[in-house]
């Protein structure tokens, strides 16, 4: 028995992958991360429900290098939430920002607002799954998330998981464009646009 433990344990060793070279010096402060060209600017925004959740989300992203556009609110004073869905869905829906965040109390409301917006596909998360699904499922390019229902170490796993789920090709992008379609067959022109 020892001797059939031992096997084991040797080739174990042997298969084991080589120890991982000692990490690059960190760059010159001031020098942007080699990958940034590669990351799309990100929109966030929240209520005063949500401004502290959004400051935690706002670091987090600038620390893995990516350009964010901060739609405010910039302090816990009562603000109205749909004023800054709205800001955040405009900067993805012209293409200015390639994602956006929203955080209010639930991130129901902020979804509901920002799908008014042409083109915009928010969804509220809860869990790592719904944020896999928002993305791959439904292409989801726009994250709301409620800072009285998920902590800071959840939503920040929960936005990690949202930008690193591709789109998914195939029965999930067909689907997405007959939401697509749906919204086109309700829009309405934009006032003094004769075309319909």
């Amino acid at each position: 028995m020892r001797d059939a433990v031992r096997r084991i344990v040797e080739a174990t060793v042997r298969a084991a992958p080589p120890a991982p070279a000692a990490p690059p010096s960190p760059a010159p402060v001031g020098a942007r991360a080699p990958d940034i060209v590669a990351r799309p600017a990100i929109a966030i925004g929240a209520d005063h429900g949500g401004f502290a959740l959004k400051e935690a989300i706002r670091r987090g992203l600038e620390e893995q290098g990516y350009a964010v556009r901060d739609c405010g609110t910039t302090s816990d004073a009562p603000v109205d939430y749909p004023d800054f869905a709205h800001a955040v869905a405009r900067l993805v829906a012209d293409g200015t920002c390639g994602a956006g965040i929203v955080v209010d109390g639930a991130g129901i409301g902020s979804a509901m607002a920002a799908n008014k917006v042409p083109g915009v596909r928010a969804a509220p998360c809860y869990d790592l799954s719904t944020a896999r699904n928002s993305r791959e499922h439904n292409h989801a390019n726009v994250l709301t998330l409620g800072a009285r229902l998920v902590g800071t170490g959840l939503a920040l796993d929960i936005v990690a998981e949202w930008l690193a789920t591709p789109w998914g090709p195939g029965r999930h992008a067909a689907r997405v464009d007959k939401i697509t379609d749906i919204e086109r067959r309700y829009s309405k022109p934009a006032a003094g646009d004769g075309s319909r």
